[in-house]
Order: structure tokens, then sequence, then C-alpha cells
């Protein structure tokens, strides 16, 4: 009887700290996204690594995104997308194409640049994982575990900067294997730019050859 009202304890005591841990990591999520929203707009440089070691694919490239609200321009993997707050524009110069379709707003676990720092918020049950020290700065990952059970995700770690409660690095898994990992290597703030870097001008990519599919 002695060892089964031990072994409860532990099991409760265990639970309580869970819970906490739990807590911890939902109040440092919404300190990010709460401080990330008080920003006028936000310019971001990253390296992006995919990794499939059972497919034996690997994949490393940079990209850059500014953002203001929802608003986004992107440049990634040779292509360049918009979105205006209706319609998203990817233009891939090398094909002389743009193709324009609606936002996806369906899947609750679909990371875009204007989710990037509120897509914990649905969809998600959170978990306090490993601080890690990457070059004197503390780094505490908080770990996305989705709540539909037919996500392709496995789970989302994300690396925040506790010193300036911003996001440093994130790394997908998926029930394929396969790994990604999104890591900032430049982070501004309330930049001087125009509302233009969200528009899409039709009218000159048709004068200049490129074929328009509208999705």
């Amino acid at each position: 009887m002695k060892k089964i009202i031990t072994l409860f304890v532990s099991i409760l005591a265990g639970t309580v700290l869970f819970a906490q841990n739990d807590i911890k990591a939902k109040n440092l999520l919404d300190e990010v996204s709460k401080k990330m929203s008080a920003y006028k707009n936000i310019y971001v440089e990253f390296k992006y690594k995919l990794d499939n070691n059972q497919e034996d694919v690997h994949q490393e490239t940079r990209g850059d995104v500014t953002m203001k609200g929802d608003l986004y321009n992107v440049n990634f993997m040779g292509a360049n997308q918009l979105f205006d707050g209706k319609k998203v524009y990817t233009i891939i110069s090398d094909d002389e194409e743009v193709n324009i379709s609606d936002a996806n707003t369906e899947d609750e676990t679909t990371i875009t640049p204007s989710k990037f720092f509120s897509f914990y918020k649905n969809g998600f049950i959170y978990k306090w994982d490993i601080l890690q020290n990457v070059s004197g700065r503390k780094i505490q990952y908080i770990k996305l575990i989705p709540i539909d059970s037919n996500s392709e995700i496995s789970n989302i770690l994300l690396g925040i900067d506790i010193g300036t409660n911003h996001i440093y690095k994130l790394i997908e898994t998926g029930y394929n294997k396969t790994v990604t990992t999104l890591t900032i290597t430049d982070f501004k703030t309330n930049q001087p730019i125009s509302d233009q870097l969200f528009s899409f001008d039709e009218a000159k990519y048709k004068n200049e050859g490129y074929i328009i599919n509208k999705l």
C-alpha cells in the first residue's frame, strides 16, 4: 500500500509539473506574439534546410520576408510571393509565370508568413522543451503537437530567444520523416517601406510577356 501511495504521489506531482510547464509554454508564446504584433513591420532573413535521411534528400537555401500585419512579400527558392490581403501572387521569373490564388485559411497547421508569429494559437497543444545556449543566447524550445490526428506534421519545435522574445528557429518534423529547419539570421523592425511592396501590378507582367494563371 505504501508503494502504491508513493507511486500515486509521484504521478500526481509529475502531472502538476507537466501542467505548469504547459502554462509556461503558452505564456512565453503569448509574449512572443504580443511583441511581434506591436511592430509596424518586420523584415527577416532566414536559412532554410530540408532533410529526409530515409529518401536521402537534403536541401539548403536562404530567403527573406517583409511583413506588415497580414501582408507579406517573400523571396524564396527562386520565386517572389506577395499577399495583398486578398490574393496570393507567386512570381516565377525563370519561367516568366505568375500564379494567382486565394489565401488558404482552411488548414490551421499551415504556417504562412502572416501567421508565423501566431500560428500556434489554433490547432496545437504546447509542451515546455529544452533550453539551449547558442553563442551566448538562451534559446528556449517549445514543442507544438497538432491536435488533428490526420495532420502530416508530427511536431514543431519553436526556439525562442528569451532575451528578446523573438523567434530564432523553427524545426518541423513530418510523419514522412522529413525535417524542415528555418533559422532566422537577420531580424529588423519598423523599417521605412512602401505599401507598393505588397501589391501586384498585373498589367506590368502581362506587358513583359508573363503567363498569368488564375487558380
